[in-house]
C-alpha cells in the first residue's frame, strides 16, 4: 500500500494551483475532464511518480462545495495504490465502510470510501495497470513531472487514536508511534480540536528556494512550511 496522490479543495482553485506551481516549480497541470461527473474542475501536477491535485466546485451540488462551506480550503482526499483492491472492497462491505464510487477499467480500478466511515478525509484506493501508470495524471504525465516525493500527510482529529486504529485496521498497515505506515510514506494522526487533513510532507530539490518563492507571493511561511490552499506543506530536501 503506497501513497500516490494528495488532493486539496479550494474555493479559488486556479489561484491555488498557480501558487503551488510557482512555489514548488511544478510542470503544467492536467485538467481532467472526468471530474466534471462530480461537479468539479481540477489541476493535477506530477511530482516524481506521485500527484498533487487541486479541485474546485463548479456545481452547487458538488460534495466539494459542501466541504468548502463547512471547512474552507484544505486537504480533501488521499489516494493510495494497492495490488489487491478486491480484498479491500470486501473488507469495506463486511465492516460497513461505504463505497461511494467504483471504477473498473482496463487501465485502472478505483474505489472511493465515505469520509464519515473512514474518518479524516475521502479515501480512494486504486490499482493501475501497469502499476507504474496513473490514468488520473493525464497523457504523458512523465514528461511534466517535477522532481520530488511525498513523505506523508498529517490528520488532526478530536480522537486521533480512534482514527489511527480505523485507518490501520482497514488498510492492514502497521502503526509506528502516531503514524500509520504505508510502504513509502506515513499518515500521522495528531490530537486536536477539529478534524482535518491538515498537512502534506514533501521532499523537493531545494526547499529553501521554494520557501523564498512563497515569501515573494506573500504566502504564510513558518520554519520549513508554507500554507497554500488551507494546507500546510512541510518541505524537506530530496
Amino acid at each position: 500500500m503506497r501513497l500516490r496522490q494528495l488532493v486539496i479543495a479550494a474555493r479559488d482553485g486556479e489561484k491555488v494551483a498557480d501558487e503551488l506551481a510557482y512555489v514548488l516549480s511544478l510542470g503544467e497541470p492536467f485538467p481532467d475532464p472526468g471530474v466534471g461527473t462530480f461537479g468539479l474542475k481540477n489541476a493535477v501536477f506530477a511530482i516524481g511518480d506521485q500527484f498533487l491535485e487541486v479541485i474546485w466546485p463548479v456545481a452547487e451540488t458538488a460534495p466539494a462545495e459542501r466541504f468548502l462551506q463547512r471547512n474552507g480550503d484544505g486537504g480533501y482526499m488521499v489516494i493510495l495504490q494497492t495490488d489487491d483492491l478486491p480484498s479491500l472492497r470486501a473488507r469495506a462491505d463486511k465492516t460497513g465502510i461505504r463505497r461511494v464510487w467504483n471504477a473498473d477499467m482496463e487501465v485502472i480500478a478505483a474505489t472511493h470510501f465515505h469520509p464519515v466511515d473512514i474518518g479524516g478525509a475521502i479515501l480512494s484506493v486504486d490499482t493501475p495497470v501497469p502499476p507504474q501508470s496513473w490514468l488520473w495524471g493525464g497523457p504523458n504525465w512523465e514528461d511534466r513531472a517535477a522532481p520530488g516525493k511525498f513523505l506523508g500527510a498529517e490528520f488532526i482529529s478530536r480522537d486521533a487514536k480512534s482514527l489511527q486504529d480505523r485507518w490501520s485496521g482497514f488498510l492492514d498497515c502497521p502503526v509506528e508511534g502516531d503514524a500509520v505506515q504505508l510502504s513509502d510514506a506515513s499518515l500521522k494522526m495528531t490530537q486536536g480540536t477539529t478534524d482535518a487533513l491538515a498537512a502534506f510532507e514533501i521532499a523537493v530539490p531545494d526547499p529553501g528556494a521554494a520557501l523564498e518563492r512563497a515569501k515573494e507571493r506573500g504566502l504564510p511561511v513558518s520554519g520549513n512550511s508554507v500554507t497554500i490552499g488551507g494546507t500546510q506543506l512541510r518541505l524537506s530536501s530530496l
